[in-house]
């Protein structure tokens, strides 16, 4: 569950990380050209665009499973509680029976 909660929270950031250096090769390639060609930003904007979504590919996975194992544990312990209780309440009738 932590790993799955990690992968959810920094997947995203690390794609940003790659569009900022995607952006920043796009503005190294403006600079080596000399024109604003697409052909000089071309590059640059597409690793932006892998990265961003090779982030988002693995962050959205990541967080429906946590939700979704997360409420599956809730689920099992909130049963765990509920049965305590029941056992608890047979225990004590049948200790207190008839005197």
């Amino acid at each position: 569950m932590n790993w799955l909660a990690t992968t959810a929270a920094v997947c995203p950031f690390i794609g940003l990380f790659g569009t900022v250096l995607g952006i920043i090769d796009s503005f190294h390639g403006l600079g080596v050209a000399g024109s604003t060609s697409l052909r000089a930003v071309a590059p640059g904007i597409a690793k932006a665009l892998y990265s961003t979504a090779f982030g988002l590919g693995a962050a959205i996975p990541a967080a429906i499973a946590y939700n979704y194992f997360n409420n599956g544990i809730k689920e099992i312990g909130q049963r765990l509680e509920d049965f305590s209780l029941e056992f608890l309440n047979v225990a004590e009738r049948t200790t207190e029976g008839p005197n």
